[in-house]
């Protein structure tokens, strides 16, 4: 079973990455580092509602451009390199109400040497999906 991650990447490291960040300041917290995804969450309350209550479609992008972003840079060698959203879209599906909470799985759809392209699902509590996006990553060298 081959891992997509670098071997010094784990689930701790990505969490603490995130702290006193925007991650931190709208509640998104990383759950879980699977052989070939990585998941987070965001809770839909007062720092990442729109004024009728739902969760906000810039929110939603916050968290999927997050999680690709993490996931882009925890396969490069980070000493030579860095990845840097250099593209997002977005399709919103569903409304999500205050209150819930949306879960974000990211996976790589292409990493080549120069970009990466990452896909993101966002789904509600009830496992339903609620945005998908496409994020395009540029590899930087440092």
């Amino acid at each position: 079973m081959s891992r997509l991650w670098r071997a010094q990447v784990t689930l701790e490291q990505l969490q603490r990455s995130c702290l006193q960040t925007m991650c931190d300041n709208l509640g998104m917290q990383i759950t879980e580092l699977g052989e070939d995804f990585l998941r987070g969450t965001m809770p839909v309350d007062q720092r990442t509602c729109q004024p009728m209550r739902l969760l906000h479609g810039g929110a939603s992008l916050a968290l999927a451009e997050t999680l690709a972003s993490l996931a882009a840079n925890a396969v490069v060698d980070q000493a030579l390199f860095i990845c840097l959203g250099q593209e997002i879209n977005a399709n919103h599906l569903r409304r999500v109400l205050e209150g819930s909470t949306v879960t974000g799985t990211v996976r790589a759809f292409y990493i080549g040497v120069r970009s990466q392209v990452w896909g993101v699902e966002l789904c509600d509590e009830q496992g339903r999906r609620t945005c998908v996006s496409r994020v395009t990553m540029a590899v930087v060298r440092r």
